[in-house]
């Protein structure tokens, strides 16, 4: 029989091999026959497997980047990320693989090769943010997003449009080399960008570790309220700002606190408990100052 521990831990797992089947669904049937260029390591191989027309390459190279970025994860996000991401990696690899070729629509540009872009955009960003949730990745670009995002307090996803730069140069290079047409390489770019940006925003909605939004809550417990938030977070203090009410005249104070919006639904809890008769609202925030601590990925 497992403790509550080790049953956490398997649905953990089962969830990460779950998004490393959806990302391979994503690829297999709705990215990857529209041949646009995918971000980072996978942009490259990506190109060069429709330069030659193989899959077979793209799994292959697939691979080996993701065994150095994995490396990578290991010294300089942690070990558990790493492993987690890993084992995403490999069942990624193994759809890849075994998937059988179906085809669910046409690619072609007068057809239906909008829809799959879309979608695949769409399950793809969703699989990376489930991996995420569970201390792992699709690695690649996720593996960098996942180191830059706490260096620089950025959503992970704005990594991935950063690291698409490259790879879709590359990408739209080998596709002029290929079809030698600028018609080409400017309807490749069209598409390209349009499922980095639906597969980027999915992934920074679903996954926010690395949103923040302030909290203010009008209460006449401030100490009460100020406990509530140290205890839901250990990492987050407050400020208190006294007022009065324009309509009652009566003294109240204004309790501010910024935290994540994955600290979010916790905290609000958490301030309820405390009081009861309190009124709170929250709204994001962008541009916060470096010295702010969001926990890395552990």
């Amino acid at each position: 029989m497992l403790d509550k521990h080790g049953t956490r831990v398997c649905m953990d797992y089962g969830i990460l091999l779950l998004a490393g089947a959806l990302y391979a669904i994503a690829l297999k049937y709705f990215v990857l026959p529209t041949k646009v260029v995918l971000t980072g390591t996978e942009g490259i191989s990506a190109a060069l497997s429709y330069y030659v027309e193989s899959d077979l390459l793209f799994i292959v190279l697939y691979m080996g980047f993701q065994v150095l970025l994995l490396s990578f994860a290991f010294v300089k996000v942690s070990k558990i990320f790493a492993m987690r991401s890993l084992i995403v990696v490999m069942m990624v690899t193994l759809m890849l693989t075994v998937l059988p070729p179906l085809e669910f629509a046409s690619p072609e540009p007068q057809n239906e090769r909008m829809i799959l872009v879309i979608f695949g955009g769409l399950l793809a960003g969703w699989a990376k943010a489930m991996a995420f949730r569970y201390r792992g990745s699709t690695g690649d670009e996720d593996v960098l997003g996942a180191y830059f995002a706490v260096k620089y307090l950025k959503p992970v996803g704005s990594i991935a449009i950063i690291a698409a730069i490259v790879s879709t140069g590359f990408g739209l290079m080998m596709d002029l080399i290929k079809n030698g047409s600028f018609e080409s390489v400017i309807n490749t770019l069209m598409y390209t960008c349009i499922y980095i940006f639906i597969s980027a925003e999915t992934l920074n909605n679903f996954y926010r570790k690395f949103k923040l939004c302030i909290v203010t809550v009008i209460t006449r417990n401030a100490e009460v309220v100020g406990k509530a938030i140290k205890a839901s977070s250990e990492h987050r203090t407050y400020n208190v700002q006294q007022g009065v009410g324009g309509h009652t005249g009566d003294s109240f104070n204004m309790v501010r606190t910024i935290i994540t919006h994955e600290e979010l639904p916790a905290m609000l809890e958490a301030i309820e408990a405390a009081d009861k008769g309190c009124f709170y609202y929250h709204y994001d925030i962008e541009g916060i100052s470096r010295s702010y601590y969001i926990p890395p990925i552990k």
